[in-house]
Parts: C-alpha cells; sequence; structure tokens
C-alpha cells in the first residue's frame, strides 16, 4: 500500500510514516501535488571483498618509479638550464 502525504505533512507527522514505512508501507511526500521523494525501507548492501580479485594485474617493479612524462607536465624539463 503506499501512503501519500504533502511535505507539511512528513514534517508533523515522521515518527508515525517511519513505522508504517517499517511495517511495509511506501510513503510518497509531495509538494505542491507532485511526487518529490519516497520513503521506503532501507536496506544495507552488503560490502563485497575481493570482487576484483584476479582480474587486476600489474608488475611490481611498476611501482615507485617516475614516469617521465608525469614529471615533465608538474615541473616541465628538469634537465633544462635556468
Amino acid at each position: 500500500m503506499t501512503i501519500n502525504v504533502n511535505i507539511q505533512e512528513a514534517k508533523t507527522h515522521l515518527s508515525r510514516l517511519l513505522e508504517q514505512v517499517a511495517a511495509g508501507e511506501r510513503v510518497v511526500i509531495s509538494k505542491a501535488g507532485k511526487p518529490v521523494a519516497d520513503l521506503i525501507i532501507h536496506r544495507a548492501q552488503p560490502i563485497t571483498y575481493g570482487l576484483l580479485s584476479g582480474q587486476l594485474h600489474y608488475q611490481d617493479h611498476d611501482l615507485g618509479e617516475i614516469d617521465p612524462e608525469i614529471q615533465q607536465m608538474f615541473y616541465g624539463d628538469v634537465d633544462a638550464a635556468p
């Protein structure tokens, strides 16, 4: 079942509306007769670790090396005389 309320009613009766949402109702909050928000039950999304495990590959020796192109972008030509 869907309950439609205006913003003022939602502000006045928020606790009651949240209880109804917790009981499975859906609340639509409207402004000037146009729906702007839905109150629905919160469903936590589980965190999945290692989602890209085995899909990303890199060379250990690539880490920590200075990339000359990026060095040039930040500092200009470091070998040029001032």
